[in-house]
């Protein structure tokens, strides 16, 4: 088990330089979790794709849906204690730091490629490509 940021999902599902170690991920650890956030941020990546004409409608769509189907049963809401203490400990955003506070309460680590996060909480944290 694992949880990944909303990054980690867009490497997965939008060709691009990352696309095989996300792949290899979900081939070797495919319980991924998630914060409820993703969907939002999820969404955001997928609507900057559409604005700069590097997917079709239908095709965002379909990769929102497709990511919702991967991720059925395992989405939370991280305690906001949680969430705040690790704002207060570090220069992250709270948005981030939902995922941070998720890998803590699941006792488990975050895959990102997010340096802030990971030179924040190396321990919680680790990078797309690196074993467990």
């Amino acid at each position: 088990m694992i949880v990944v940021d909303s990054n980690v999902l867009a490497y997965l599902y939008l060709p691009g330089e990352f696309t095989e170690a996300a792949e290899r991920l979900l081939e070797d650890d495919p319980d991924w979790h998630v914060p409820l956030l993703w969907r939002s941020e999820f969404r955001n990546i997928l609507a900057g794709c559409l604005r700069r004409d590097l997917l079709e409608f239908e095709q965002a769509q379909a990769i929102q849906h497709e990511a919702e189907a991967l991720l059925d049963g395992a989405e939370h809401v991280p305690e906001s204690r949680q969430v705040l203490e690790r704002v207060r400990d570090s220069e992250c955003s709270a948005y981030d730091c939902e995922f941070i506070a998720l890998a803590a309460a699941l006792g488990t680590q975050l895959v990102t490629m997010d340096h802030r996060l990971l030179k924040a909480f190396p321990t919680l944290a680790r990078p797309l490509g690196t074993a467990c």
